[in-house]
Order: C-alpha cells, then structure tokens, then sequence
C-alpha cells in the first residue's frame, strides 16, 4: 500500500472534502494519513477507515498561527514516510512544497476557494501580498492541481497557464432511512423553517440580511447552523424585538446530524454578495446538501451556483440582498405550491446525478497515477 499524508489547517471534524477524498483514496488502496490541528472544543474525530493526527499548537489564528502550522506540518511531513503529499488550501502549500522538494516525493494542490481573493485578505493588502507571493513562486513548479469549479480552475489557468482539475464538492448519495423528526431535533412543527448553514458563516455572506427579512415574515424560522467571524453580530441583530424568536442558531455539528436538520427545512438559503473573486466564483457545499435534503434553494447571482439552479429547476436566485425583497421572495417560495412541485422534480433529478460516486472517478483517474 502506497502512503499518502493529506493536510488541511481545520480541526478535521467537519471538513466533508477532505474526507471524502480520504475515503476515496482508502477505496483507492492508499494507506492515508490527514493531518491538521486540535482546537479546544473541536468535535471528536469519529471511527474512520483512515488515520488522523491533530496537532496542538500555541497560537490560533493570524500570522503567528500559519508561521507555526507551517513549521510543525513541516516537521511532521520531513520525519513521516509517505510516497505522497496532499495539500489543502494555501494554507498549507508552503510546508508541503518544501518537503516534496526536499524529500522528492510527488505533491497535489487541492485548492477549495480562489484563496488570495477571499474578503479576509482583500480587505488586508498587506497580508494579501504575502499569500500572492507564497502562491505566485509555487503555484507553476506544480504538478497535478485541482479545485472545486471550472470558474476558480479557468482563473487559475489564465493566471499560471497550468492545467487545473476540477471535483466538485457534492455529498454520496444518501441512502434512504427513518427521517428524524422536528421534534426530536428541537425545532417547531407548526412554522416554516428557512436554513442558513456553512462552515464559514463570515462578512458578506448575506447572513445579516438573512436575519433582517425575519421582520418581514410570520410563522416562519430561520434557523441558522455553523461557525464564522460573524456569529456573534448575527445574535445581537437577531435579538432585536422585530425579529426576537423568529432566528435558532446551532453550532457546528456532524455531517449526519447536519443534515437530519437540514432535510426537516422548507428552504435553503445561499446568499454570498459578488464583492470578491472568491465569493463571486464560489460553489458552495450548503448547495449540494439543500439538493440532497430535497429542499428548494433561494439563491445570490453567481455564476456557478445559478447554473445549478438553472439546469435542474431547484429555486429562485435574486440580484437583491435587501431584506424586505427577500422576505416577499421567501414568502411565496414557500406558499406556492406549484413552484414548490416544479422544484421537487428538478431536486429528486440534482439528488440523482450530482453524487460524490460520480464526481470521484476524476479522483480515481488523477490519483491512480500514483498508486
């Protein structure tokens, strides 16, 4: 068996890509390794056909945590043997490209988001130059790259002029079993219940004006599920007195218990505002969950996701992240029903044919190279 060690700068529990990769690659015959870092309350790695190392390390964010994950993946990366590297994100590309130089063993560049555009840095010009400089020297010395969508793989290519594969983060197939009930999962039977989930719940993801439109709307609760930058914000806007007891918010949970929530929705909300490459080219995984969970989808104009939308006939997409239009949108995206009927076919369609089972034979071709 082939090792392989995968590297991503999250706690491991959540990250729905990379373990499904991980799987793949176990499928595959590799022997795989995935390795990130521990944080205090992070959910616990569960029993998986894989091993996982979480790193503890002093610092948590900014400069002094990326020069540290570096450093100790560096470490961790020179004195493991493996016959292959997997980097995730940017974030990790600098350790993994040293050690593949200096241990000359084949490195893959699994890039989830245009990095270099996202609002965290477009917003940090300073800090934005560094990661454009980290990517600029090692992005064209690569060999197999992929990323999510044909947009961010053609902004790449136009950039480096490297071939760039695209695998698209889309759920397996969910195999039929007893629903969980509203009930048990604590939620209301007798409203509408509108879902915002996300990993990354951060600025000018549409979630402020997500919670303003409750205003707007009666016997309907938005329930929001997931960590980000601007939780915190979110609950004091949903405390005001218009909108108090309309909003549920959940952490961030397992993929299983995610979804049992999700699929007692009526409507999936996915509102990034196109202020940034990153945001403009995104597709984002609470899109495929929403097909998977069979409840239509209310969505901002991107190119990628109002493709899916459009092709399979699963929702709305609106130019408008005003509150008060998004509520009159929300408002007869769940009241009328032959909408509601037209949805369900396009859904039960997207459920069928955007599975991981079919998205991964790209996988099998790419990594077979090295098995």
């Amino acid at each position: 068996m082939k090792s392989v060690i995968v590297s991503v700068t999250n706690d491991l529990s959540t990250d729905q890509r990379v373990d499904k990769v991980c799987h793949t690659l176990t499928d595959m015959g590799f022997r795989v390794l995935l390795v990130g870092r521990w944080l205090p309350g992070c959910l616990p790695v569960n029993e998986r056909p894989y091993d996982t190392h979480r790193m503890k390390l002093i610092f948590r964010r900014g400069p002094f945590f990326y020069a540290e994950y570096n450093f100790r993946l560096l470490w961790f990366l020179l004195f493991h043997q493996c016959k292959l590297l997997v980097a995730n994100d940017l974030d990790t590309l600098l350790a993994n490209f040293i050690a593949h130089k200096l241990k000359k063993i084949p490195l893959i560049y699994d890039s989830h988001e245009f990095y270099t555009e996202t609002p965290e840095l477009v917003n940090r010009p300073g800090v934005q130059h560094i990661w454009q400089r980290i990517e600029g020297f090692i992005f064209p010395k690569l060999g197999d790259i992929i990323t999510v969508n044909d947009s961010i793989a053609r902004l790449y290519e136009k950039k480096y002029g490297k071939p760039v594969h695209v695998v698209r983060n889309i759920p397996r197939s969910r195999v039929s079993k007893l629903k969980t009930s509203r009930q048990e999962l604590g939620l209301p039977n007798d409203q509408w219940i509108v879902i915002l989930q996300g990993a990354g719940l951060n600025i000018q993801r549409g979630a402020e004006e997500a919670i303003e439109a409750m205003a707007y709307l009666q016997n309907t609760l938005l329930l929001i599920i997931g960590s980000g930058d601007v939780i915190q914000t979110l609950k004091i806007r949903a405390a005001q007195p218009e909108i108090a007891g309309k909003v549920m918010f959940r952490d961030k949970m397992p993929y299983a218990q995610l979804m049992a929530y999700t699929s007692n929705a009526d409507l999936g909300l996915t509102l990034d505002k196109d202020t940034n490459l990153n945001y403009r080219f995104s597709l984002p995984n609470k899109l495929f969950d929403y097909i998977h969970a069979r409840i239509p989808v209310l969505a901002s104009n991107l190119p990628e996701i109002a493709r899916i939308i459009k092709i399979y006939n699963i929702g709305r997409i609106t130019d408008n992240h005003d509150p008060k239009k998004l509520a009159l949108i929300m408002e007869e995206m769940l009241h009328i029903e032959t909408d509601r009927n037209k949805w369900k076919e396009g859904l039960n369609r997207a459920a069928r044919e955007l599975t991981w089972e079919n998205e991964e034979k790209k996988l099998h071709k790419i990594y077979g190279q090295y098995a």
